[in-house]
């Protein structure tokens, strides 16, 4: 069949099968789209497990940008530990944190947002984190394949065979996988060509979010963290100590803007995506036009919407999702924790599975589903928080940040979600050419 729009599912509901340790088929193929987290991650597994990879990206590199991720948790921390990259994530951290200041039209303080909140126990850049899981995916433990990494280029069809998939590319030959996984975030190219159209998977949840580096000339716009919100808009500024001896960096932007309708722009011209930011801060006070004056000069912008991604089946027959793909929440759904994650259990279970990939794929989703749907809810309130979309609303959300117990309720809830999930030791379950105990 050829993948255009919905297919099947694998069937729910097999027996289990005994558990134990297998050994992985090194000879499979699996096509992974997208390198950014989940896709490296993910191809570092199976390369440990004996699995040949390719991941393949549409941008023409490893992407850049100063924006940046989160871990919390028992259930992060173990598998970054299991990964051996957890050590070199503390190396790269953005540092200890700073608080930002919510502020009035003035500069005056109102209320303040503790670094833990936003940056978990560990935070790190994006694009740094991108760098070091791409870096240790090319060399899995014990002699494993190391994943062919092929940029700059897109899937254009996906067509499932009796033993395999046959892609084609936008740019290269076409070639066939044993396996096809999504690891190509919100807007997946693998969902739309495998599962259903964007449409249907993708619910707005009525926010848009950008964020972008300061450039040389911006003053003290950056000198300190704060952040300054009318009904429906924050826009804040601040420095990550990472980054700040940088020639030419001066701070970051980061803005959060409510619209109940999806905005029509084009996902791959940055000038459109400026002038929906532009449109939506007309008339704000506070230093805001000298901030937006900072976007027109910046190449580097991350702008999209706050959705949420649900799939009825995360897999059809030899292709399956992972990631944002499949449970994305954009902002405040601890995407990136739950992909790390996700990528540990997919490896796993197909490790396990040995060639009965539909049964890796149903436990795959019947172990993590229930995990990440509790980590979406934090999707849904992350815009409403940060840009509520009524002055009461904002005094509300600053007295809550003022009361230390409501605080501490509030980080202890979050660390709660992102570690409702029992692990299996799959390293150590594993044999194979390419394994060995976590």
């Amino acid at each position: 069949m050829t993948y255009e729009m919905t297919a099947g599912h694998p069937a729910a509901g097999r027996p289990d099968r005994a558990r134990g340790e297998r050994t992985a088929p090194p000879q499979r193929r699996i096509l992974i789209s997208g390198a950014s987290v989940a896709g490296p991650a993910l191809a570092y597994w199976l390369g440990r497990y004996g699995y040949r990879t390719t991941v393949i990206e549409l941008a023409p590199a490893l992407r850049g940008g100063g924006f940046a991720v989160d871990f919390r948790g028992a259930a992060h921390r173990v598998v970054l530990e299991r990964m051996g990259v957890l050590e070199a994530i503390r190396r790269h951290r953005t540092g200890p944190g700073t608080p930002m200041t919510f502020i009035d039209g003035q500069g005056r303080d109102l209320s303040t947002l503790p670094p833990e909140f936003a940056a978990g126990e560990v935070e790190i850049l994006r694009s740094e984190l991108a760098r070091l899981l791409h870096e240790h995916s090319l060399t899995p433990p014990d002699g494993g394949p190391a994943p062919e990494y092929l940029f700059g280029d897109s899937l254009t069809s996906l067509t499932e065979t009796a033993d395999g998939v046959h892609a084609t590319f936008e740019r290269g030959a076409p070639r066939t996988f044993d396996l096809v996984i999504g690891a190509d975030g919100l807007h997946s190219t693998v969902r739309r060509l495998a599962f259903a159209p964007e449409e249907r998977c993708v619910s707005h949840l009525g926010y848009y979010f950008a964020a972008w580096d300061l450039p040389a000339g911006a003053g003290d716009l950056g000198a300190r963290p704060v952040g300054y919100g009318e009904p429906g808009r924050l826009v804040t500024v601040g420095r990550l100590p990472r980054r700040t001896g940088e020639p030419g960096y001066t701070g970051e932007a980061f803005c959060v803007f409510a619209s109940e309708d999806e905005l029509p722009y084009d996902r791959r011209d940055i000038r459109s995506q400026k002038r929906v930011i532009a449109r939506a801060y007309e008339g704000a006070g506070w230093r805001t036009p000298e901030l937006l004056d900072t976007l027109w000069q910046t190449d580097d912008l991350y702008f999209d919407s706050i959705s949420r991604v649900d799939v009825p089946h995360w897999s059809t027959g030899r292709i399956a999702l992972l990631g944002d793909a499949a449970y994305g929440a954009t902002l405040g759904g601890m995407g990136t924790g739950s992909a790390i994650v996700g990528a540990y259990v997919l490896a796993g279970e197909l490790a396990l599975a040995g060639a009965d990939h539909r049964t890796a794929f149903a436990r795959y989703e019947q172990k993590l589903r229930p995990y990440v749907t509790r980590c979406q809810e934090g999707g849904r309130g992350a815009g409403e928080f940060f840009a509520p979309t009524t002055q009461e609303a904002i005094d509300a959300r600053n007295t809550a940040l003022n009361t230390p117990s409501t605080v501490t309720a509030m980080l202890e809830q979050g660390h709660d979600v992102s570690a409702a999930i029992t692990l299996e030791d799959y390293p150590s379950l594993v044999t194979g050419p390419a394994s060995t105990v976590g």
